[in-house]
């Protein structure tokens, strides 16, 4: 087998068996097609087959089109290239699924160029070492752990701990001031939630530069595995065509493997730990190795990343994991104690080094650090005996951690309506020094529960 989008085939063959969102085509002759090939009918050009895998003269190919078309004996003919997606400019703005048709009802899109969905990583010569800072806006994020432009950043957590709303927050706060474009991808989340999403993005006035590619809960597994790389394929074009830094949303990087565990299930290959794909290592390869910063610009992909039953030592999320350059751990004991975001200090970490950051942010967050160290040893003792049992010094350290931890919590724009208060986007440099001064007992005089939810300290009243 070939991995080849371009040469020219006449292969021919017809079904034999249709099990689910699989169909096996018997090929006839000597010509058998490529790996990611489309292969279609004489009888129908609707009907779209992906070669997914090839024993002998049996190719497995994934049901891209609607399954109801196809039956066994149905004639079937390569088309010497793979599944391509629309691009160009007059993307931008629209809401599309994994073919790159319109989604949106606002009429359809007429392509200006056309992207294969399978590519190649970008060759290690071309790789940008470039690295800086991207600014979120979000107090937890910028200063415990700061995203670098053209990294990979994972938000990993179970269900209902607010990945959704943290990445949707992250959306507005940054497509807004960002100089590229940025692509959503939704894999095998609830229709709800991109609906909203389009809405809220729609009244920010950010939309005109997003490009949305959803592949929801309700589509097929098929279809569910192949949204990510439709939107990695768009990015790429605007990075490497249009020279854009691209921002690529993926919401849920854990769906994308879970889909691919479906579909090698239906193709009844051996599984691997914890039923798991045998292929996972290298599907999540394939995909996040192409999210890299070139010559030409970067993409900065930030993945949600649902953890099952809160164990996040599953196989499929250390899989995902081992590729993040910071991961982002939400914490459902923290959620509960009505802090949010509900940033997990401890588990979370960040690519970005001393060098990166400046010497002040490292000089702060190493203190915060060292106190929270002592505050973790401290709280053991005040849940027993009480705050008022600690020495002078530990009461005042206990203090100013708490405010510290209070004060990274942050009213989110979009919560506004279901919280009631006023979203904040607040600059990296505030949070420092806002840290370091009560850090350094600047704020002693106001109780640590002022410090929930705002923006920075001159809000407290």
């Amino acid at each position: 087998m070939q991995d080849n989008n371009t040469t020219k085939s006449t292969v021919s063959g017809k079904i034999i068996s249709v099990t689910g969102q699989i169909a096996k085509v018997q090929i006839s002759g000597h010509l058998f097609p490529l790996l990611f090939e489309i292969m279609t009918s004489p009888e129908d050009n609707s009907v779209k087959l992906e070669v997914f895998s090839q024993s002998e003269d049996i190719s497995s190919c994934l049901i891209l089109s609607n399954p109801n078309l196809i039956y066994r004996g149905m004639v079937i003919s390569g088309t010497g290239k793979g599944l391509q997606i629309p691009t160009g400019s007059n993307i931008l703005g629209r809401v599309v699924n994994v073919f790159g048709d319109a989604i949106d009802a606002k009429g359809p899109i007429v392509p200006q160029s056309l992207t294969p969905l399978n590519q190649k990583a970008p060759p290690l010569s071309t790789i940008s070492g470039k690295l800086e800072i991207l600014e979120t806006g979000i107090k937890p994020i910028d200063f415990l752990t700061p995203f670098l432009k053209g990294g990979r950043i994972g938000f990993v957590g179970g269900a209902g701990v607010g990945k959704t709303i943290l990445m949707t927050e992250l959306i507005h706060n940054i497509t807004g001031s960002h100089k590229g474009v940025s692509v959503f991808a939704g894999v095998g989340e609830r229709i709800r939630e991109g609906q909203e999403l389009y809405q809220r993005m729609v009244e920010s006035k950010v939309m005109e530069k997003l490009v949305m590619v959803l592949g929801q809960m309700d589509e097929n597994a098929a279809i569910r595995f192949r949204v990510a790389l439709s939107a990695v394929a768009i990015a790429e074009y605007f990075r490497d065509s249009e020279k854009q830094d691209v921002l690529l949303f993926v919401d849920n990087m854990f769906r994308f493997v879970q889909a691919g565990n479906e579909v090698s299930t239906l193709l009844s290959t051996i599984p691997s730990e914890q039923a798991y794909q045998a292929t996972m290592q290298s599907e999540v390869g394939s995909l996040e190795d192409r999210l890299a910063s070139t010559e030409n610009g970067s993409i900065t992909s930030i993945q949600a990343v649902y953890v099952p039953s809160d164990e996040i030592t599953d196989a499929g999320v250390s899989t995902i994991m081992s590729f993040l350059d910071s991961s982002i751990i939400l914490s459902r004991t923290i959620a509960q104690m009505g802090h949010y975001p509900p940033i997990d200090i401890s588990q979370s970490s960040s690519g970005a080094s001393k060098d990166i950051i400046g010497d002040e942010h490292f000089r702060v967050l190493t203190r915060f650090q060292q106190c929270l160290e002592r505050y973790n040893k401290l709280a053991h003792i005040v849940a027993i005996v009480g705050e008022t049992e600690l020495g002078s010094s530990d009461q005042i350290l206990f203090q100013r951690v708490k405010k510290v931890t209070n004060f990274l919590t942050q009213p989110f724009f979009v919560t506004e309506n279901q919280t009631g208060r006023k979203g904040v986007y607040v600059p990296r440099e505030t949070t420092i020094a806002d840290i370091k001064a009560i850090l350094e007992g600047k704020t002693d005089n106001i109780p640590a529960e002022k410090f929930l939810y705002v923006g920075s300290i001159k809000d407290i009243k």
